[in-house]
C-alpha cells in the first residue's frame, strides 16, 4: 500500500493561508525534513520537502514542493513535484498528488492507460476549533495486460479538534490538531486508518499519527529539521 500512495506530509502540508498568518512556508528554498516510525518506534523512511518555486498574483498564489522520499539512511528512494494552490480564501490540494508515480511511471512517463479521477482537497484560510473540513477522494483505473486493477481513497471525518503546544526534534510549536480518517483499497484490500496531524503557523506539518482499525499507534512522522 505504501508504494500506491503518500498519504504524508502533503495531505495537510499547507492546511490555510491568510492575509497575515499562513500554516506554511512562503519562501523559495524553505527546506523541510521529517522522519517516520513504525508502531515500535523504528525509523522506517524519511523525506524532505523544499519549496522550489511561489508564485503569487493578488490574492491567489502558486506553491511548488520538490518531494524526495527517503531509506531509513537517508539515501533517496524517488523523487516528485507537487503544487498547491491558494485561490481567494480557500487552498486546493490536487489528490493525484497522493498517487506515487514513481511506482507507475515506464521511462520515466506515465502509461497512458492509467486514469486518475478525484476531487481537490479543500482547506478554508479561516479556521478555528471544532471546524469539520470537506471530505476528499481518489480513484485511479490502470490497465496491465488484460487485467483491469482500480486502487482509490477517501479522507473523511476531517476536523480541528484544539490548538496546544507540541515537542518535536526541530523544536516546540504551538500547533493545530487535526483528525481525520482514510480508507483506502488496492488490489481488493482495504485500509482504514485514523489519522491525528499537528500545525504550525508559517512552518505546516510538525507532527502526524496513524492508528489502525483498533485504535493502536501503527506510524508516527516527525519534524526533524527545518531550515529558512
Amino acid at each position: 500500500m505504501k508504494k500506491l500512495f503518500v498519504f504524508t506530509i502533503i495531505t495537510f502540508i499547507a492546511i490555510g493561508a491568510g492575509a497575515q498568518e499562513t500554516f506554511f512556508p512562503t519562501t523559495e528554498g524553505t527546506v523541510m525534513v521529517y522522519n517516520t516510525f513504525n508502531k515500535k518506534g523504528k525509523q522506517s523512511s524519511g523525506a524532505r520537502y523544499t519549496i522550489k518555486n511561489v508564485k503569487k498574483d493578488g490574492d491567489n498564489m502558486d506553491i511548488t514542493y520538490l518531494i524526495e522520499s527517503l531509506n531509513p539512511k537517508d539515501e533517496l528512494v524517488y523523487n516528485d513535484e507537487i503544487t498547491i494552490q491558494l485561490r481567494g480564501d480557500v487552498l486546493y490540494v490536487d489528490m493525484s498528488n497522493f498517487v506515487n508515480k514513481a511506482a507507475f511511471q515506464q521511462d520515466g512517463q506515465m502509461p497512458a492507460d492509467i486514469k486518475v479521477t478525484g476531487n481537490d482537497m479543500q482547506l478554508p484560510t479561516n479556521i478555528s476549533p471544532g471546524q469539520t473540513l470537506p471530505d476528499a477522494n481518489i480513484d485511479m483505473e490502470m490497465k496491465m495486460g488484460i487485467m483491469n486493477m482500480k486502487m482509490g481513497a477517501q479522507v473523511t471525518d476531517r476536523k480541528l479538534e484544539t490548538i496546544e503546544d507540541v515537542t518535536v526534534p526541530a523544536g516546540t510549536f504551538k500547533a493545530y490538531k487535526f483528525t481525520s480518517n482514510v480508507t483506502a483499497t488496492a488490489l481488493g484490500i482495504n485500509m482504514k486508518t485514523q489519522n491525528t496531524d499537528w500545525y504550525a503557523k508559517g512552518i505546516g506539518m510538525v507532527k502526524s499519527e496513524t492508528y489502525n482499525k483498533k485504535g493502536k499507534l501503527a506510524s508516527s512522522t516527525e519534524l526533524i529539521e527545518l531550515k529558512k
